[in-house]
């Protein structure tokens, strides 16, 4: 069977975008005449067949909208300090879109390493990720915010933070045992997950997020690295969320 080939097209708007349309036309050299299959990022599929193919440029005609339904119930988000490297930062966007997820932030945290991200880089590989994996769904992508500002926006459903402190330091009854985030999420509810930065949250962080309605959580009993947490916490949504 042929491999379908998806384009991105947010509009849905006759003409392909002209990174989508560079490729389609002298990549691919696809003509007039040729099907094509868009989606649109917002949950639909679409079966289109190019008019007019030239230079830079791509026309279609839609033939058939085709909605998707959800893989996963609930809205999963997941939001990270990033890390100093941006390579790191950009294969996690990649590999947790194509498990899926809903939403991606950016903190600016107390021992960040990084307090600049260009995401308009990240969003190209959110949309080739999604593209890569046959998701109907682009995840959200919002610009770095203020760990403090971040805590303090209203957010329905779960809400959790993975950190390494030990109980007594932030305030937590000693013995108590963290509890692992995929045994604790509760399935179809929005679930919002904060992932710190190589030197973890500040312990003030912790506690501010904890008066908040934060939950303490644990990934396992393995150090990890701050991309590999993201992606060990958004797979753990996932799993729990997959219809």
């Amino acid at each position: 069977m042929k491999e379908v080939r998806f384009f991105f097209d947010p509009d849905i708007k006759g003409e392909l975008p002209e990174e989508e349309a560079r490729h389609a036309v002298k990549v691919l050299r696809l003509t007039a005449g040729d099907t094509i299959y868009l989606m649109d990022g917002k949950g639909s599929y679409y079966e289109a067949e190019i008019t007019t193919a030239t230079g830079h440029r791509c026309f279609y005609k839609v033939m058939e909208e085709q909605p998707q339904p959800a893989a996963w119930t609930g809205h999963l988000h997941l939001a990270m300090a990033p890390t100093k490297m941006m390579e790191r930062v950009e294969w996690f966007a990649e590999k947790a879109t194509e498990i899926g997820f809903d939403e991606l932030s950016f903190l600016n945290c107390a021992n960040s390493e990084r307090r600049v991200v260009k995401c308009e880089r990240v969003n190209k590989i959110l949309i080739a990720g999604m593209k890569q994996s046959h998701k109907a769904w682009k995840p959200v992508l919002n610009e770095m915010t203020d760990f403090k500002k971040f805590i303090e926006s209203p957010r329905e459903g779960q809400k959790f933070i993975c950190h390494c402190h030990a109980n007594e330091d932030i305030g937590e009854e000693p013995a108590s045992v963290r509890p692992f985030l995929l045994d604790i999420l509760q399935k179809g509810e929005p679930a919002t997950v904060l992932i710190g930065p190589e030197g973890d949250f500040s312990i003030e962080e912790v506690k501010y997020a904890l008066t908040k309605g934060y939950q303490s959580v644990s990934l396992g009993k393995s150090r990890l690295r701050t991309e590999t947490a993201a992606l060990v916490a958004v797979h753990c949504m996932q799993i729990k969320n997959q219809i």
